[in-house]
């Protein structure tokens, strides 16, 4: 424990408590210092917490008391889970100070020795606090300004409103469709701040597309790895596949709403090979007439601005008009412009419910229409049998006859098919039943490898988290390697560890030693017992043959009994007197650990602040009585 109290007193000083040179022990400290060493750790491992610490104890016992009940906090909030309590630091006692004061010196920030050495002053003590503050303010996340919660004497809030934005992306094609594509996102893309609208929207919307984009990713994984490695189909073809389908969908739900013009005069459907053709075909079957064209921005404002007006008076040159002539005919014109709107609007509901009608009549025509389809197929097919049945009937001799001659050289055409069935079935249900046999086994491996790749990737998921983990204990260890003091003497602490383990094994041999000895001796004492157990056995039996023949053998029979007893008794006090003594050695160890966590000392000094404690109470009356 020297060594330990020696490095400890010297982390101790290092951080500004003032130790006497004389102080060499923990058990030396006294209540003062023990305070004093404490909250210049808590300084230096936080700031903020010890600063509001005294490093002195104040004269009165209840102030003392809150003094180290606060201290016991302010440890318990850097992290020490030991027993602690205001007792700790008032009636101190040496292990639990110990231990406390080394878990203080280990949370100590590593500093290198240059700078460790110097003493702390007040300028140190500002340097440390503005450290504390920066980190402190390091370590908390960034939020861009837009999205911060309002602060004092702040109240502008802005609402989430995102806008698509337009990004550029690496695509696949043609190599002058790329090259088209790379000129626009160099030429003509604006940057994604000036996309937006409004400057409030930049950050909402880069924050909405970085979240669709993560989610879409998240999706598509999910999906490969549920669905994409059971099809068996690399990620393009699985793509591949899904447009291919998407792309079908798409073309029957155009094919059924544009029915009634794509039909035929003869009720067939005309084909649309490419989803091109089929929107070109849906977009020419709607009247002209009613399509609204919708136009560009520049067109409607060209629209607007060269429509032909009526010319004011020649009369009265455009110079002298008021404003709020203007005004007017501003005003006319915006109600002219909302009742084209609405007239508009109304155009559009009112295409839309008949495009609604005509598609529901368009289905209804083409259920109808299959179903006549249906039926003149089956009414055809009856007419021609009917029809040969006609043609037969005025030669019906030889037909029959031609019929039975037809019928019989089937029957014997299906008795040798048959036959010549029979022959390959056999081969070929064996054959089915072994490649069955294959494609379960196949299935059963697929699965089974399916099942081992989900788990590698779980194991590959599972080991890369611990590589980032332990790549990032390594570098912490190599900077806190790197933070240590260099001036330390390596081989001085070498040589301390070599002489500790060196100790430890001597101990240990001569611990080894005396539990051999003691088996020895354990062995040695049993079998005595049983050498003087058989040999009593033996004596006893042909003793107690002499005895019921002679009166004096019956005597000395009477005293082996005695004599076996009472060595019985006495092997009985010797173990009893061993066992005493072993608990005197337990007790007179425990009087010692009593006498050197200093009980006595501590409970007179509990009674005389109890003695201090009441006088204080008591003037504390007598003040009030007076008040």
């Amino acid at each position: 424990m020297e060594e330990v109290d020696n490095i400890l007193i010297h982390a101790l000083r290092q951080v500004g408590t003032d130790i006497g040179e004389d102080t060499d022990s923990i058990r030396e400290f006294t209540s003062e210092l023990i305070v004093e060493a404490a909250v210049r750790c808590i300084r230096v491992i936080d700031p903020g917490l010890g600063g509001t610490l005294p490093t002195s104890l104040p004269p009165g016992m209840s102030a003392r008391f809150r003094v180290g009940m606060s201290l016991a906090q302010a440890c318990q909030d850097v992290g020490y889970k030991g027993e602690i309590g205001y007792q700790t630091f008032l009636y101190s006692n040496e292990p639990e100070i110990r231990s406390l004061l080394m878990f203080l010196v280990e949370k100590l920030p590593r500093e290198p020795a240059e700078t460790s050495d110097q003493p702390t002053g007040k300028s140190v003590v500002l340097q440390r606090a503005v450290a504390a503050a920066v980190r402190a303010q390091l370590a908390v996340p960034w939020l861009p300004p837009r999205c911060r919660l309002p602060t004092h004497g702040d109240t502008q809030v802005h609402r989430f409103h995102s806008q698509p934005l337009s990004l550029p992306h690496g695509a696949k094609g043609p190599e002058q469709r790329l090259r088209d594509l790379k000129d626009y996102q160099r030429d003509l893309l604006p940057p994604v701040t000036a996309q937006p609208s409004h400057r409030a929207s930049v950050v909402a919307s880069i924050l909405e597309q970085h979240t669709a984009e993560l989610s879409a990713a998240q999706e598509w994984d999910s999906e490969w790895k549920s669905q994409g490695l059971l099809s068996r189909l690399t990620p393009q073809e699985y793509r591949c596949r899904k447009v291919t389908r998407l792309r079908k969908r798409i073309e029957e739900q155009l094919r059924s709403a544009s029915g009634p013009t794509s039909e035929s005069a003869f009720g067939g459907p005309s084909s649309t090979p490419d989803l091109c053709e089929l929107l070109q075909a849906f977009r020419s079957s709607a009247p002209s007439d009613d399509i609204l064209n919708k136009g560009t921005h520049f067109t409607h404002t060209q629209k607007f601005s060269f429509t032909p007006e009526a010319a004011p008076p020649s009369s009265t040159p455009v110079s002298l008009q008021s404003e709020g002539d203007v005004q007017l005919r501003q005003q006319d014109e915006l109600k002219g412009l909302q009742q084209q709107v609405q007239q508009l609007s109304s155009q559009i509901e009112q295409l839309e419910a008949d495009m609604k009608n005509m598609s529901v009549t368009s289905t209804q025509v083409l259920d109808e229409l299959k179903q006549r389809q249906l039926g003149n197929s089956e009414r055809e097919e009856r007419m021609q049998v009917k029809k040969k049945t006609i043609d037969l009937l005025p030669d019906a001799d030889n037909n029959l006859l031609q019929l039975q001659a037809v019928v019989e050289a089937s029957t014997k055409r299906v008795v040798s098919l048959a036959s010549q069935w029979e022959k390959h079935r056999a081969p070929l249900i064996d054959e089915h039943r072994r490649l069955r046999e294959i494609c379960s086994t196949q299935e059963l491996e697929s699965t089974r490898k399916l099942s081992e790749i989900k788990s590698l990737h779980n194991k590959i998921r599972v080991s890369t988290e611990e590589a980032k983990s332990k790549e990032e204990i390594y570098k912490q260890l190599v900077t806190e390697l790197e933070s240590l003091p260099q001036d330390a003497s390596r081989s001085a602490y070498t040589q301390r560890i070599l002489e500790i383990v060196t100790n430890i094994k001597k101990q240990k041999e001569e611990i080894t030693k005396i539990l051999s000895d003691t088996k020895e001796l354990q062995k040695e004492i049993n079998s005595l017992t049983g050498k003087l157990d058989r040999t009593f056995a033996v004596t006893d039996e042909l003793v107690f043959k002499d005895a019921k023949k002679d009166e004096s053998v019956r005597k000395s029979y009477k005293y082996l009994a005695a004599l076996h007893e009472n060595c019985n008794h006495l092997i009985q006090t010797i173990e009893d007197t061993g066992t005493i003594l072993r608990e005197i050695r337990d007790l007179e160890e425990q009087i010692e650990t009593e006498h050197g966590n200093k009980t006595v000392a501590n409970l007179e000094r509990i009674l005389d602040d109890y003695k201090a404690i009441r006088q204080e109470n008591s003037a504390l009356a007598a003040k009030v009585r007076e008040g």
